[in-house]
Parts: structure tokens; C-alpha cells; sequence
């Protein structure tokens, strides 16, 4: 979602005569979109910011995101920083800007009730795979997260401004567009239509080739979302639907709402409709009050699922949110080898995953360059990285074989294309 936002701001300077650069240094504006979501990721901002001083070409720096929201006016005492710009207010950016070359305050962390999306430039270029945020906050209140403080409320975008830019993408050279939202399946219009209907009216898109979405909650997995990955043939079949833990003691202290086995069982449902799927999860380890009989619970869940892929992070407490008061701190030592086992595992099925895919005939959509010469890098429809020798072009959709695995990519020879 932060490069969807970052894509969206570089629009509105662009429509202000700004043109962007590759180059920090050669900059007059620096704008570093930010994630609150762990302690390192915040503490990352500040060490940027000091990086950015330190070379002596002293641009207007603008931090806007999440930790703009969380930290407000305390970014500018402590870092001097000229804009602060809050996720749900980035649409001010331009004014924001010109405030601060005029020497006034420039800080906006509101959440207006009105939706920041009507404001924004309309979409022009856009690469062969695009990002199209289509639901914003969260109601669910994890009580390890901070994002319903820093994002606000669940929010929809309108089914018909969401196919409108989904078209001025796909005209814009759109080949695959994934929907992104904190809770995106939780995506619901005034009509009551959910997620599935959106997924439906974008395989109506004759350009469009390719609908992912990311990331949902279990219990907004509806089975009318279950029936589009049966139906959908443009819909991927990739899903990433986070479980935490596999203990159901720390799945209700985070306040997850869900149990393991209820997951595995919603997990089942969607492999009936879609048998190919890959799956993909979150794993917390370390949450407060976690024992190691709870550990080898959330083991022996990733044992029953076999992930293609998943995200797993140490327990970093936020400000604000109820976990970060709770008894039962876990050791970083403890925690460190919890998140090396449970690291450990997960890449034995992402690999094992990887393995099975050998020999199979699949599409991959080219979007980038690979580092030797000749050779393009694109995504499986299971949204594996795939490298391959050709002269295609990016933004072709290449029939390949697969002849090698490794743990994160795969290899393949050319079969045959469709250009773009």
C-alpha cells in the first residue's frame, strides 16, 4: 500500500512541475513514505533523515505515512523535517510543500471523513503490473497493531471509482492489477456487494489478464470470494490470509477472532474450489505470554498448511496498542531462536513448493530485466519470481517450462508469448 500511496504522491508533484530523480542527493524534495507497523521500521525514518543531512544538499524532506500519523509534530522537534503528512491526508501534499518553502508550518495528520481518493490526479502510465488500493484502516483491533490508530476506520472506495482507475491503469499499460486494503476483502459497497463482485466486473476488462488481492482477514473470506478463485480464471490463485499463531490462547489474547482450527477448515473450503492454490500467512512470534507448548502449536500448524510462502516477525510492541502493556514479556533470545525454527520450516515448504513446480508449463508476466544480459524476470500466476532467456519484451505474457527450483525463484526456458 506505501508504494501504491508513494506512486499517488509522485503524481500530484508531477502535476505541480516536479519531475522525480533516482538520485536522493539531487533532489529538492525528498518524501519518505513510512511504515509504523514495528519498531525498527520507525527507527529506520530517523536514521534516513540523518543519512539525507549528512550529504549537504539540504532538501525539503516530507514524511508522510504512518509514522507521520503516529508521531506527528514530534518528527519535526526531532528531526527538523519541513512536512509532516499523515495516510489519510497525503492528498494536501502540494499545499503542504508550498507552505513550508514559504516558512509556514506544514503538518497535517487529520482523518477526514471525506475520502482522500477524490482528490488525487487520475491515473496516466503504469507498469505491466499495477497496485490499485481499493479499501483503507481496519476495525478489527489486533491488540499487537497499531494500524487501526495510524489509518483510522475501515473504509470502501466506490465500485465505481475503483473500475475507473482499474481501466485508466489497464489503458495505461496495466497487464496485472493486484487490489490492495488493510482488510481488502473486507471490501463492501452501499449496494452490500463485497470483494467478489469487484473481482468479477474487472475480469469484464478484455486488456486486464491477471487480479490479485492483499491482504485479507479470515473472517471477511466469504464464500462468494471462495467461488471467484473456482470461476475467476483472471484471478490468481494466490492467497494470503494471515493467521498469527497456531495457539488459540495467543490467537485471542491478540484478539484474532478466529481459532486454529476454524482457519484450517476456511483453508480447506478454499483449497476445494481452487485446488492449485498457493497459500501464504503472518507469523508473530514472541507474543507477550507466548510458553513454547504455544510455539509448537503455531509449528504444527504451518506443518498441517504447507505455505508457498509466508512473513514471519519477532513480537515488537507499539505504542498505544493493548499487547504492548501486557504481562509476560518473552526474552529476545527466546524469541530469536523461536523465529529461526519457525524460519526454518516455512522455507523447507516454500521450497518444497518451489520444487513441484518443475517441469510444470505456466504464464509469466514480464516486468523487469534480469541481471544477465538476455535474460527477463516475471511472476507465476502463484506469484513465484521467474528468470528465463528471451528477447520478449516487458509487459509480454510468456509461455514457459520450468526446469530449476531454488528457494526464492525459479528457471525456465521460453515456450511461446503473447505481446503486450
Amino acid at each position: 500500500m506505501n508504494v501504491y500511496d508513494g506512486e499517488r504522491m509522485a503524481e500530484l508533484m508531477a502535476a505541480e512541475g516536479m519531475t522525480a530523480t533516482d538520485e536522493a542527493n539531487a533532489a529538492d524534495l525528498v518524501v519518505l513514505n513510512t511504515c509504523h507497523i514495528r519498531e525498527k521500521a520507525t527507527e529506520k525514518v530517523y536514521s534516513d533523515i540523518g543519512r539525507l543531512r549528512k550529504h549537504g544538499s539540504d532538501p525539503m524532506i516530507a514524511i508522510a505515512g504512518c509514522v507521520a500519523q503516529a508521531e506527528g509534530a514530534e518528527i519535526v522537534r526531532r528531526a527538523k523535517v519541513d512536512v509532516v503528512v499523515g495516510p489519510q491526508a497525503y492528498h494536501n501534499l502540494p499545499k503542504l510543500v508550498a507552505d513550508a518553502a514559504a516558512g509556514k508550518p506544514a503538518l497535517d495528520t487529520d482523518m477526514p471523513a471525506e475520502s482522500k481518493f477524490g482528490h488525487l490526479p487520475a491515473r496516466r502510465r503504469s507498469g505491466p503490473s499495477a497496485f490499485l488500493t481499493v479499501q483503507e484502516g481496519c476495525d478489527k483491533f489486533c491488540t499487537y497493531c497499531v494500524v487501526p490508530y495510524t489509518r483510522g476506520a475501515e473504509i470502501s472506495r466506490s465500485f465505481a471509482r475503483i473500475i475507473d482507475e482499474a481501466k485508466a491503469l489497464v489503458d495505461g499499460g496495466a497487464r496485472e492489477i493486484t487490489l490492495l486494503g488493510q482488510n481488502v476483502n473486507a471490501w463492501t459497497d452501499t449496494d452490500g456487494r463485497g470483494l467478489d463482485a469487484l473481482i468479477r466486473e474487472l475480469d469484464r476488462l478484455p486488456a486486464l489478464e491477471r487480479i490479485r488481492y492483499t491482504t485479507s482477514h479470515p473472517n471477511d473470506m466469504t464464500q462468494g470470494l471462495i467461488d471467484a478463485h473456482r470461476d475467476v480464471e483472471k484471478l490468481m490463485p494466490f492467497l494470503h490470509l494471515p493467521v498469527q499463531a497456531g495457539s488459540d490462547r495467543v490467537l485471542k489474547a491478540m484478539n484474532r477472532s478466529h481459532t486454529a482450527d476454524s482457519y484450517l477448515r476456511l483453508l480447506d473450503r478454499v483449497r476445494a474450489a481452487r485446488p492449485d492454490i498457493a497459500l501464504s500467512g503472518d507469523f508473530i512470534v514472541g507474543f507477550p505470554g507466548e510458553t513454547e507448548a504455544e510455539f509448537q502449536e503455531t509449528l504444527r500448524l504451518v506443518d498441517a498448511v504447507g505455505y508457498a510462502q509466508a512473513y514471519s516477525f519477532k513480537y515488537s510492541p507499539r505504542p498505544g496498542t493493548p499487547a504492548a502493556d501486557m504481562a509476560g514479556e518473552v526474552p529476545m533470545e527466546v524469541m530469536d531462536d523461536r523465529l529461526q525454527r519457525l524460519q526454518a520450516s516455512l522455507l523447507r515448504d516454500q521450497k518444497a513448493f518451489n520444487d513441484a513446480a518443475v517441469g510444470r508449463t505456466c504464464t509469466v508476466l514480464v516486468e523487469r530485466a534480469g541481471r544477465h544480459a538476455g535474460q527477463m524476470l516475471g511472476k507465476s500466476p502463484w506469484l513465484q519470481s521467474v528468470h528465463f532467456d528471451t528477447d520478449a519484451r516487458i509487459g509480454d505474457m510468456v509461455e514457459v517450462e520450468i526446469v530449476a527450483a531454488g528457494p526464492v525463484s525459479l528457471s525456465a526456458v521460453e515456450r511461446m508469448r503473447a505481446a503486450a
